[in-house]
């Protein structure tokens, strides 16, 4: 039974498998959740919640993705783990919009179960590896603490769910960056962590494809429901070309080169927790808040910008962008011009957002976008290792 569940990692490349691809259906309505509970509550706080159910919906996701990169998904076990997964992502996310509500309860018990269920299973799948049955002895105990916060938050109202949920979402963050220590037990390394790391920039790309999907939903489902005036269409219009721009940079040289990196690292796990665990969350975040101020820009033109508005239609690109920035540092170990720049001028167009309409500043930010992506189109950048 030695490794029976484990991907054969002597074929070359671990492609991506059309029951990871199912199973990621659930997080395009999860993340259509997350943007229509910010627009609802268009608040500080509803900024908070927002970033909280973020920030577990990507660990639920991401953690399955590593699974996947150790278990085949081709072997029935595992497939049927993924639809379980599924069925309890679901309940998770139609839970989103009232996680802070009555169904809070319901959202921590499903999020509990994925992240103690996922970690138990695999770590009866690597019983015989002992390396690995070590390391997922450590991240069931850290998702079992993590459970215990989150299902006594959802037994809590008020203010001491966000606290017991904040310290949670912070658990889940930290748990990679500590290696997993656990007294007695010690720590993981990365060296430990054998992983393919062309499967897992593909998976993360996927994940960023569905968000991006998600705004061009949001935009595509407003538009249709507004009166076709001069300004919806060039607030439309401004959406749909910082979606791909954002496409655009995020999909250029720098991705193929990365994915090459951690191909050819000798401590693959290192770079894929940097660039592929932490780094893309802010990407992932700036996509879903563009998607909340496209929406606002194309249902409100015209006329006066709010503070919220304003925070949406610039924050959204700014945070991409230092997504996209993070990323680029934990692979090649070098800064971006072009998205530094395009940060910049982000937050110089911060200073006047409120004197503009929200088409002109979402049209702003959009040729801000289309400059970083044009930039880093014809600038050539040198790509190399850290310290390469």
């Amino acid at each position: 039974m030695k490794g029976d569940l484990l991907r054969n990692r002597s074929d070359g490349h671990a492609r991506v498998g059309f029951v990871e691809l199912f199973f990621d259906l659930v997080f395009v309505f999860a993340i259509t959740q997350i943007s229509h509970t910010l627009l609802a509550n268009l608040t500080w706080l509803g900024a908070l919640q927002a970033a909280l159910l973020l920030g577990a919906l990507w660990w639920a996701w991401i953690d399955t993705s590593w699974i996947t990169n150790w278990l085949n998904p081709e072997r029935t076990p595992v497939r049927l783990l993924l639809f379980v997964l599924m069925g309890g992502g679901l309940v998770m996310s139609t839970s989103l919009p009232d996680a802070f509500g009555d169904k809070g309860l319901v959202f921590a018990c499903a999020f509990a179960f994925i992240q103690v269920g996922r970690g138990l299973f695999t770590l009866w799948a690597v019983r015989a590896e002992p390396v690995m049955r070590r390391n997922f002895q450590r991240i069931v105990i850290w998702a079992s603490v993590g459970a215990a916060l989150w299902i006594s938050g959802g037994l809590m109202t008020g203010d001491m769910r966000m606290i017991l949920w904040l310290i949670a979402v912070f658990g889940e963050f930290v748990a990679p960056a500590c290696y997993f220590w656990v007294p007695g037990l010690g720590r993981s390394h990365t060296q430990d962590w054998k992983i393919e790391g062309e499967h897992l920039a593909e998976r993360v790309g996927l994940f960023i494809i569905i968000c991006l999907g998600e705004s061009v939903l949001v935009t595509g489902a407003t538009f249709a429901g507004l009166e076709w005036t001069p300004d919806v269409v060039a607030a439309f219009a401004a959406a749909f070309l910082g979606t791909l721009a954002m496409w655009w940079i995020y999909f250029n040289k720098a991705h193929d080169a990365a994915s090459e990196v951690i191909s050819r690292s000798t401590d693959a796990g290192r770079v894929a927790r940097s660039a592929y665990t932490y780094a893309p969350i802010l990407a992932v975040a700036g996509i879903v808040v563009t998607a909340v101020g496209d929406e606002l820009s194309l249902s409100h033109p015209t006329g006066h910008t709010s503070f919220g508005t304003a925070a949406v239609i610039v924050g959204g690109p700014m945070l991409f962008l230092m997504g996209a920035q993070a990323f680029k540092y934990a692979s090649f170990g070098n800064w971006s011009p072009s998205r530094l720049t395009g940060i910049g001028l982000l937050a110089a167009l911060a200073v006047v957002s409120m004197l503009l309409t929200p088409l002109q500043l979402a049209a702003a930010a959009t040729a801000v976008l289309i400059f970083v992506a044009t930039w880093e189109t014809i600038g050539h950048p040198r790509y190399v290792t850290p310290g390469g």
